[in-house]
C-alpha cells in the first residue's frame, strides 16, 4: 500500500495563517451538500490483480482509505495516537503473558449494509478466507502470525499466534484484518470487481470505467454501530490522473479536500495563497521512499555494488531541488519519530563520496561503469517521481562509475507484479505504514513472502531480532532490536532509503475537521469531515 506513521498524537500545524471554518463540526448531516474528497491517483482491475477492493488484495493506501470506511475492523486507531481502540468489538486483550492469545469480544447487534448479522463466526471466516487464499500482492504477511482463530461463542472470539507478537492489536486495526460478509465473499478466491458489502460507517457505490473507478460515492450507513462518530452524511471521492487537474478543481470548488499527489510546487502555491477560501496544513508523516534491489540480478548481486550506490545518492538533493522541502533525507528504513530509530546509513556511508564509491568498487573487483536499468512508477507517487528518478539517475551517471537507463511504468497494478516477478534490476518504491510501529518498517521487507518477494535474506533479522521485538509490550524496551536490524540493512544494502515525506492537507475553507483527517498512520478518517460555515 499502501499502501503511508509517529509515535506521537497527530497535531495539525498551519503553516500559514488560515482562516478558520465556523459553525459546527457536525455539518453536512441532514441532508447538507456531500464532501467531496480528491485523489491523485488511480484504483483499477487487471487481469493480474483483478479485486482492487477485496482486502485479501488491497494493499495500497487508496484502496486502503476505502476499506476503512466501509469494511469494519475489531480495533481501529483512534483520532490520535499510536494505541489501537476497539471498534467491531467490545473489548480484546491478551490473555496470558507471553502475548500468544488475543481475546475479542464484539458488539451487540453488529450488521452488514445488507442486514445479515455479523457473528464471532465471520470474524473467523474473514481471518482465514485471508490465509487461504494467501494472494501475496495482498497484506496477508500481516497476519502469518495466526496459528489458528477459535469462536468461544457467537461474540467471543480468540486468536492463537504462531509466537509472541506484541504488535497484533495494531495489525487487527488494519483492513487486512477486515471483516467480511461469508455470504458475499468467496472463502477460497478473491471478490472481483469494485463492490465492497461491509458493516462500517458507510456504504459504497463505485462508478468505474475502462477497469478503473472515476467516483466512489460513501453513504453513511444506518446500521452501523462501532466506535466512530460520523460527522456527514455522504462524501464522494473523484479521481484524477494528475494533481494540478486535483488542485483545478479545490480552486473551482468542484471538490473540497485534498491530501495525496500534491507536487511540491503545488504545495508552495497553496502556502502562498492569497485566496482566503482555501486553508492548507501540514501533519507529521512517515510516509518513506526507498529504492528496491533484486538482489539476485547479476548486475546488483554483489553488495558493493548497492553500497557504492549508496555511498553516491545526494538525500539531501533530492529533497532541495526536487521536493523543495516538503520531505525530510532519511537515513534508515525506520523514519525518524518511531521509536527505535538510528541513521544506519548515514552511520556508516557519511557524505555522499564519489571517491569512496569507486574505492568500494574498486575492492570487489567491480568493472566500470555498471550499467543497468532504474524502473519507477510514472502515476501512483505524485508528479515528482519522474523528476526524482531523473536526479537519481544524474548523480549516479555523473559519478563516472555508472551507467544507469530509467523505464517509467504508467500501470500501478503492472508495476507491483512486475517488481514481484524479478522484472528490474533496480526501482523506486515508497510505504505508507500499516501499523505505527518500527515493526512495520522492517519485518514485511524481510523473509519468505515479503512484500517485495525480494531474494534478501538475513537469518539474524529474521530468527532472532523480529521475535525478539515483538515479545516486548513496552515498545522503548525493542528498541535496541531494531537498530540492529537498521545496521544489518545498511551493511546490505536490499534496500536504499532516500527520504521521509510530510503530510499535507488543502480544504475549502468551510470544511471542518480537517485536523482530524488523518490519523497517527497518516490514513484517511473521511467520517471528521463535516460541512460549516465558510468565514
Amino acid at each position: 500500500m499502501n499502501r503511508k506513521t509517529l509515535v506521537l498524537p497527530v497535531v495539525a500545524g498551519l503553516i500559514t495563517p488560515v482562516l478558520a471554518a465556523c459553525g459546527s463540526s457536525d455539518g453536512a448531516g441532514d441532508g447538507g451538500a456531500p464532501i467531496v474528497v480528491g485523489v491523485a491517483s488511480q484504483i483499477e482491475a487487471t487481469k493480474a490483480a483483478p479485486a482492487p477492493l477485496d482486502p485479501a488484495q488491497a494493499y495500497d493506501v487508496d484502496a486502503w482509505n476505502m476499506l476503512r470506511g466501509t469494511l469494519q475492523t475489531l480495533m481501529r486507531l483512534p483520532r490520535t495516537g499510536t494505541a489501537p481502540v476497539p471498534e467491531a468489538a467490545e473489548t480484546c486483550g491478551f490473555v496470558d503473558t507471553q502475548n500468544e492469545q488475543y481475546r475479542c469480544t464484539l458488539r451487540k447487534g453488529l450488521k452488514f449494509s445488507n442486514g445479515h448479522a455479523l457473528t464471532a463466526q465471520d470474524v473467523k471466516f474473514s481471518i482465514d478466507r485471508m490465509l487461504r487464499i494467501n494472494n501475496t500482492s495482498g497484506p496477508v504477511s500481516l497476519l502469518d502470525d495466526i496459528d489458528k482463530v477459535e469462536t468461544l461463542s457467537g461474540t467471543e472470539v480468540v486468536f492463537h499466534l504462531k509466537k509472541p507478537d506484541a504488535t497484533f492489536p495494531q495489525k487487527l486495526a488494519t483492513p487486512a484484518a477486515a471483516i467480511v460478509d461469508p455470504e458475499v465473499y468467496p472463502k477460497d478466491h478473491l471478490y472481483t470487481g469494485f463492490d465492497l458489502m461491509g458493516s462500517g460507517p458507510y456504504t459504497l457505490k463505485a462508478e468505474h470505467s475502462g477497469g478503473r473507478i472515476t467516483q466512489a460515492v460513501f453513504t453513511k450507513n444506518p446500521e452501523y454501530k462501532g466506535g466512530i462518530t460520523v460527522r456527514n452524511d455522504k462524501v464522494e471521492m473523484r479521481f484524477f490522473d494528475d494533481s494540478e487537474l486535483m488542485e483545478k478543481a479545490l480552486r473551482k470548488g468542484d471538490i473540497d479536500v485534498m491530501n495525496r499527489g500534491l507536487s511540491p510546487d503545488q504545495i508552495k502555491g497553496l502556502q502562498n495563497a492569497r485566496d482566503k477560501r482555501l486553508t492548507l496544513q501540514e501533519m507529521p508523516g512517515q510516509e518513506i521512499r526507498y529504492l528496491a534491489f533484486n538482489t539476485k540480478d547479476p548486475k546488483v548481486s554483489n553488495k558493493a555494488v548497492r553500497q557504492a550506490i549508496a555511498q553516491i545518492v545526494d538525500r539531501s538533493q533530492l529533497v532541495r531541488d526536487v521536493y523543495s522541502y516538503t520531505g525530510d533525507p532519511l537515513y534508515s528504513i525506520v523514519p525518524t519519530g518511531l521509536t527505535g530509530h538510528t541513521n544506519s546509513f548515514f552511520n556508516k556511508y557519511g557524505d555522499p563520496s564519489v571517491a569512496a564509491a569507486r574505492k568500494t568498487l574498486q575492492q570487489a573487483n567491480i568493472t566500470t561503469p555498471v550499467k543497468f536499468t532504474l524502473a519507477f512508477t510514472t502515476n501512483h507517487y505524485g508528479s515528482s517521481t519522474a523528476k526524482e528518478i531523473r536526479t537519481l539517475q544524474k548523480q549516479l551517471n555523473d559519478s563516472g562509475l555508472f551507467d544507469v537507463a530509467i523505464k517509467g511504468v504508467d500501470s500501478w497494478q503492472q508495476y507491483r507484479a512486475d517488481s514481484r516477478a524479478g522484472k528490474f534490476t533496480a526501482y523506486g518504491m515508497g510505504w505508507f505504514a500499516d501499523i505505527p510501529d518500527a515493526d512495520n518498517y522492517i519485518a514485511p521487507f524481510i523473509g519468505k513472502g515479503n512484500f517485495l518477494n525480494t531474494p534478501y535474506r538475513n537469518a539474524k533479522i529474521e530468527s532472532q531480532l523480529i521475535p525478539a521485538t515483538r515479545q516486548e509490550t513496552d515498545r522503548n524496551a525493542a528498541a535496541a532490536g531494531f537498530k540492529q536490524a537498521q545496521d544489518i540493512l545498511a551493511g546490505d544494502v536490499p534496500m536504499l532509503p532516500l527520504w521521509q515525506g510530510k503530510t499535507y492537507v488543502a480544504a475549502r475553507d468551510d470544511v471542518t475537521g480537517v485536523e482530524w483527517a488523518l490519523n497517527s498512520s497518516s490514513a484517511l478518517q473521511i467520517w471528521e469531515l463535516g460541512r460549516g460555515v465558510a468565514d
